[in-house]
């Protein structure tokens, strides 16, 4: 059974950093683009990154690009995000999913408040 299994996240203070973690199995992650989509509180789903099969092409919303780092361990089978001087308005639950949204993770609450 294909599953991509979330960690991290968590509560944080404006400034402050925090990393996500996803853990895929069942299925070839080493052929799948990956992303990480989130959803604010009241709001729809938004698309915040996404990597390319091998790691080279990594591609970021205007809103968290210089803040925020998406990688990949193919090797490992882990996709992860590292984020970096939060702003309250990166509150919200965070997705892994396969650029495709073929599978998608349980999702993880990031509260980023003072």
């Amino acid at each position: 059974e294909a599953q991509l299994v979330q960690s991290g996240g968590g509560s944080a203070r404006p400034g402050e950093s925090l990393t996500l973690s996803c853990a895929a199995s069942g299925f070839t992650f080493s052929n799948y683009g990956m992303k990480w989509v989130r959803q604010a509180p009241g709001k729809g789903l938004e698309w915040v990154s996404m990597i390319s099969e091998s790691g080279t092409n990594k591609y970021y919303q205007d809103s968290v690009g210089g803040r925020f780092t998406i990688s990949r361990d193919n090797a490992a089978k882990m996709l992860y995000l590292e984020m970096n001087s939060l702003k309250t308005d990166d509150t919200g639950v965070y997705y892994c999913a396969t650029w495709d949204d073929g599978y998608r993770g349980q999702g993880t609450q990031v509260t980023v408040s003072s």
